[in-house]
């Protein structure tokens, strides 16, 4: 299972250290998360992205700028398949960066996609007309409905301004559940960081927006 991390703040922050601890628990997960990592850093209005297929852990932290959002996706690839770095997460669409951890089985929906995860992503788009809020919540509804076992769907979807997150799991909380720290920094993440300091747990089949 991938992992997610997503991080606001009212001033600029130096990503390097919240990867670096992000890093160490992705490298010490008891799922495999080196198949490649990406991150999106909000900067001058607008994401700038960057995508590698070396392991968050093994790849240079330092180089990243000052900002004020970042939202980084550790991939797990599914039966260790599709490895290339065009399939690292986010996913960008105009002012929209997309991260989605999870599996689903025996999911009915026909949408264009290399991955399953793209997929999902180019489906929620259908309901953009209607706001992003909306577009996932519908986005999510449905796919749930066609989807004969969700072991677990999570969802960062962020416009510059907010972020809208959906939690589901169907199995193992502790591990497919999200977890986010509400303050002047807003923080989501796969698993509690020690840099942080009070985690909150997102309940099961939920959105929220941050």
């Amino acid at each position: 299972m991938c992992r997610l991390l997503y991080i606001r703040d009212q001033s600029n922050f130096a990503p390097e250290q919240y990867l670096r601890v992000f890093a160490e628990s992705c490298k010490n997960s008891k799922e495999y998360q080196g198949h490649g990592w990406g991150i999106s850093l909000w900067q001058k209005g607008e994401w700038q992205h960057y995508h590698n297929i070396t392991p968050i852990w093994e790849d240079d932290l330092a180089q990243f700028s000052d900002t004020t959002q970042i939202l980084v996706h550790a991939r797990s690839a599914f039966r260790d398949q599709d490895i290339c770095v065009e399939n690292n997460m986010p996913f960008p669409r105009g002012n929209i960066a997309f991260a989605f951890n999870g599996e689903l089985q025996g999911v009915r929906i026909r949408e264009a996609g290399r991955i399953g995860a793209e997929k999902i992503f180019n489906f929620i788009l259908r309901f953009i007309d209607e706001g992003l809020e909306l577009a996932l919540r519908k986005g999510v509804e449905n796919i749930r409905k066609r989807s004969r076992y969700i072991r677990a769907m999570n969802i960062i979807m962020v416009d510059g301004e907010r972020a809208f997150v959906s939690s589901e799991y169907g199995e193992d909380p502790e591990y497919f559940n999200l977890y986010y720290s509400e303050t002047d920094q807003i923080v989501v993440c796969s698993e509690p960081l020690s840099i942080i300091d009070r985690w909150n747990t997102m309940p099961n089949q939920s959105e929220r927006t941050f």
